[in-house]
């Protein structure tokens, strides 16, 4: 059962990171010259549709996220 948990809880934090690295800046700052490299390779409107799909779907998947995790503490303690 930890194990299980274990790999649902990386698949869930490598989705986390992945999701939170390709969401576009909201300054111009470096992240924001990385962003920019985004979208020329995307397209404008392609990037902005996976950035509000990215919006949308983070905090979810966060808040599972933290679910999980205490899940987790409580099965092995």
């Amino acid at each position: 059962m930890e194990i299980a948990f274990g790999i649902i809880l990386m698949a869930f934090a490598l989705f986390l990171i992945v999701a939170v690295l390709l969401q576009s800046a909201k300054d111009n700052r470096l992240s924001g010259a990385i962003a920019g490299a985004g979208e020329t390779f995307l397209g404008k409107e392609r990037g902005s549709r996976l950035d509000k799909l990215l919006n949308r779907v983070t905090p979810i998947v966060a808040g599972v996220f933290a679910v999980l995790v205490i899940v987790m503490y409580i099965i092995v303690s």
